[in-house]
């Protein structure tokens, strides 16, 4: 099955539980196929665990719920070794990030140090328990929601953190159309009910290897390039993108290209995914600025606007 075949199966079935919404479900099939994660921030009841809980049954994988909290301990997202009395030796009891899609919800409401528990597993794709270290599932996806309108109680995720995400997106609240959509979708019964998987994770392991073979020219990489370049020197922004980002630019836009049935990319590919990509990984001039010109979203848009477009 091609990239854009799987990706629209997974769209169409997802679409049934989440109405309205097939542009941040794209986004998210292309974090998945990039080998990514995905942080979502939005008020309540826009729809971020549904998403979560309609990927997990669309792609037909392992898939565990961590609700943070502020007593939430590392241990409890890792795992813990115990000693059993009948061998007389430790045994190791793995922790709910041992699967294969793990939605952490409310992720700001746990302490920084729990928060580092699941951050290092995002990255490294692996725990480390009593000295030893086991590895974690195959696909490995964490999609992690958080609500920006609460800050009592909570612990926001530091910019070295957050990096760790290829996107951050919000759902917004949906059109007319869709609102009564989804309210006559779910007069009767829970649409979630009835997803059933349309692929399995060696589906998504064979995506992500053809996403990675995906051609970028020397141009569009010196787009990209130019791109964190002028992230970097510009007057509005404290500190801009690091070749982290630039590489998750690129394998974003190699999955932007995938889905939509294309073995090269477009500049037109990275423009797409840069807001999303960068706007969160980099710090403005004021934190406190109420000027939408200011917005994170606005400045990278700014810059791309900007940034000379190859031709290719």
């Amino acid at each position: 099955m091609s990239v854009a075949s799987l990706g629209n199966a997974i769209k169409n079935n997802m679409s049934k539980a989440l109405m309205g919404k097939n542009d941040e479900i794209s986004l998210v099939l292309c974090a998945l196929f990039a080998g990514g994660h995905v942080l979502l921030e939005d008020v309540p009841g826009t729809g971020k665990t549904t998403l979560a809980n309609a990927l997990a049954k669309s792609v037909g994988v392992s898939c565990k719920r961590i609700q943070f909290t502020p007593d939430l301990l590392p241990a409890d997202i890792t795992g813990v070794d115990f000693f059993n009395m009948k061998t007389q030796e430790f045994t190791f009891h793995p922790g709910p990030v041992f699967a294969n899609i793990v939605i952490a919800d409310e992720i700001n409401r746990a302490t920084p140090r729990t928060q580092s528990a699941l951050l290092e597993a995002m990255q490294e794709r692996q725990v480390t328990v009593g000295g030893n270290t086991y590895l974690l599932n195959d696909p490995f996806f964490v999609i992690a929601t958080q609500n920006p309108i609460e800050t009592k109680g909570t612990f926001p995720l530091p910019e070295a953190q957050t990096d760790r995400f290829i996107i951050k997106l919000t759902l917004g609240y949906p059109i007319e159309q869709a609102e009564m959509n989804i309210l006559k979708g779910y007069k009767e019964s829970n649409p979630m009910a009835s997803l059933a998987p349309v692929c399995s994770s060696n589906d998504i392991i064979a995506a992500r290897k053809a996403v990675e073979k995906v051609t970028v020219s020397d141009a569009v990489a010196q787009y990209i390039i130019d791109i964190a370049n002028a992230t970097r020197s510009d007057g509005k922004i404290v500190l801009g993108i690091s070749p982290r980002a630039s590489l998750a630019l690129m394998r974003l836009s190699q999955a932007y290209a995938a889905i939509n049935g294309r073995d090269y990319v477009l500049p037109d590919d990275v423009k797409a995914m840069a807001i999303p990509c960068l706007a969160h990984r980099i710090i403005p001039e004021s934190m406190r600025s109420v000027n939408l010109s200011d917005s994170n979203e606005m400045i990278i848009s700014r810059i791309l606007d900007s940034v000379k477009t190859p031709i290719v």
